[in-house]
């Protein structure tokens, strides 16, 4: 199946608005901003589908205009069914001057022989606030299918006014690589990592509370390290999809708190 989306986010008086909005199926947005008073934006991003299939071929296009600030979630874990071709999903992410994003879904749940990949481009302007997060599970872990999928790929690019300033790139072939060897997870099934941008970020200030905050997990094991921009990007292993999506979710509400962004989460 072949599936858009297209949404955008306005500011009008200093509150954030649903603008343009097309979607196709398998896709519904929902509007769940509880306060309509505040400056952020909460839309829904929901799918009839159970999953994504052999063939599906999704494009997202997320724009975020001047002044603007939305954070967008997700529904439930994101499947990943049997395939034989594979399936593909990209994702366009557009920021304009003062623009604030976040967007932390679901951890994806690759089945067995699934191929999937996900191509996600964030354009930024001037004096964006951007958090960004990721979650891969082994899989059905009590169907027995630890790292049975054929491949999952996720690529992300991150441009600051037309320049690359970032590259995230995430590649697992099980049947070509020792998953539990050094360098690679070394006996956890999941991981996952945030990307966080903003000019006002206080990078030793935050690298304390991210690394004092995790460190009080179980079971874990993390990585804080500084972006050549202004940001931080965190990555985490464990064992446990919930547990690391709360520790992403804990971190971008500090953030919020911490005046990185006006009025976020």
């Amino acid at each position: 199946m072949k599936a858009d989306l297209d949404i955008q986010a306005v500011s009008r008086n200093g509150i954030s608005h649903l603008g343009r909005c097309y979607f196709s199926p398998p896709f519904k947005v929902m509007n769940i901003t509880e306060d309509k008073t505040q400056a952020q934006l909460h839309l829904m991003l929901m799918s009839s589908s159970p999953g994504i299939l052999d063939g599906d071929e999704y494009n997202l296009k997320i724009s975020v205009e001047e002044n603007a600030s939305l954070q967008l979630f997700t529904q439930s874990y994101q499947r990943l069914f049997n395939m034989k071709q594979g399936a593909i999903q990209k994702t366009d992410i557009h920021l304009a001057d003062n623009a604030a994003f976040c967007f932390l879904p679901h951890p994806a749940v690759p089945q067995k022989q699934s191929n999937f990949t996900s191509i996600n481009k964030i354009y930024l302007s001037n004096n964006n606030s951007l958090i960004f997060g990721e979650i891969l599970t082994c899989g059905r872990k009590l169907n027995g299918e630890i790292f049975r999928f054929s491949k999952y790929h996720s690529l992300t690019e991150i441009y600051l006014n037309n320049k690359l300033v970032v590259k995230e790139n995430l590649l697992i072939e099980p049947s070509t690589i020792n998953i539990n060897a050094i360098g690679q997870l070394e006996g956890h099934t999941h991981q996952g990592s945030l990307i966080v941008i903003n000019n006002d970020l206080d990078l030793n200030a935050m690298n304390d509370f991210i690394t004092h905050h995790l460190s009080q997990q179980k079971d874990i094991e993390f990585g804080v390290s500084a972006l050549s921009i202004k940001g931080l990007i965190v990555r985490i292993m464990g064992q446990k999809a919930e547990q690391l999506h709360d520790c992403l979710k804990y971190i971008a509400s500090y953030i919020s708190s911490y005046k990185i962004l006006a009025n976020a989460i």
